[in-house]
């Protein structure tokens, strides 16, 4: 299979790829075309239907479909010009091609998260930790699940690997910050993107739902942790909103959807490994998607600059 991320600029192509969403538009002239976008397991391209002749034959959203065209570049971003388009029959292609996935062992990181929520003493925190991630149904679909539709973690494994980088990058600032309260860092840590769980829809869809839609994951999680908080005899009402303040605050700044921002110095902390273990994620994927590329790789949106790979020494 050719995967995506090894299509160059100017090369002809036929395969298999997974149509993730598809639009039927217009151009200037008023002429219909679809723009789509396409994904395997190495991530997500663009793609054009300019002329939609007798080539071009039904397919929908979520369809498996064969194309053949010619590698386009486009503002600096690799786009597919599609000539011919036909839905795929099963047996055609094997769904583990299309599915982007964490590179790491989901199985070994779970393992690795049991070891904080181990760590935390409290014992009213520890249960409420312990009645999730021991749940095996719960671990089942928390190992699955990605982080994000895009930007960083989009991947099945996303949402586990983004979780136990942000708990041991917490569990790190509890080390070297002692006033830090370790038991409410590292739980606020582990539950930081509960909602996500709900936010998003499992692949190969990948998107948002109806819930994660209107009310977000922010919202979401600690609706979720609040009503499992109801069901511990004597969990401390001040602990409760502790924990829940850091959920909720901890996108750091009103403007990047966080209701609350960072009252407490444990909310500001999570805040901060959130958002390291998100951009350099990011950063990490942008490096990963544009390796073909020379030293500069363009202006990047997301960061508001244009980046440039270190040098090798």
């Amino acid at each position: 299979m050719r995967y995506l991320n090894e299509l160059k600029d100017g090369e002809m192509f036929k395969e298999v790829y997974l149509c993730k969403q598809l639009n039927v538009l217009k151009t200037k002239a008023g002429k219909n075309y679809y723009s789509m976008i396409v994904q395997d397991k190495t991530g997500t391209k663009d793609a054009k239907v300019w002329e939609l002749g007798p080539g071009i034959e039904h397919f929908d959203n979520m369809d498996y479909i064969h194309i053949e065209g010619q590698v386009t570049s486009f503002q600096g971003a690799l786009q597919l010009n599609v000539k011919r388009v036909r839905k795929c029959q099963e047996g055609e292609y094997d769904v583990a091609n299309y599915m982007p996935s964490t590179d790491k062992n989901v199985d070994e990181m779970y393992r690795e998260l049991l070891t904080y929520v181990n760590k935390i003493k409290e014992p009213h925190v520890k249960e409420l930790a312990q009645s999730f991630y021991e749940d095996k149904d719960f671990a089942k679909k928390f190992k699955q699940h990605s982080a994000a539709k895009s930007v960083h973690h989009g991947f099945m494994g996303g949402l586990l690997e983004h979780t136990l980088g942000v708990t041991k990058m917490a569990d790190y600032l509890a080390d070297n910050y002692p006033f830090l309260k370790r038991d409410l860092l590292l739980v606020s840590a582990m539950f930081h993107d509960l909602g996500k769980l709900e936010e998003l829809s499992t692949f190969p869809e990948n998107d948002y739902t109806d819930a994660g839609n209107l009310l977000g994951h922010i919202y979401i999680g600690t609706a979720k942790l609040q009503e499992r908080m109801k069901t511990i005899p004597g969990f401390p009402v001040k602990m409760q909103n502790e924990i829940l303040h850091c959920i909720l605050a901890h996108h750091g700044e009103l403007e990047y959807g966080s209701p609350k921002k960072p009252a407490l110095a444990e909310a500001l902390a999570l805040s901060m490994a959130d958002n390291m273990d998100a951009k350099l994620q990011t950063m990490k994927e942008i490096l990963k998607n544009e390796e073909s590329k020379g030293e500069w790789l363009g202006f990047q949106r997301l960061f508001d600059t244009n980046i440039r790979k270190t040098s090798d020494y």
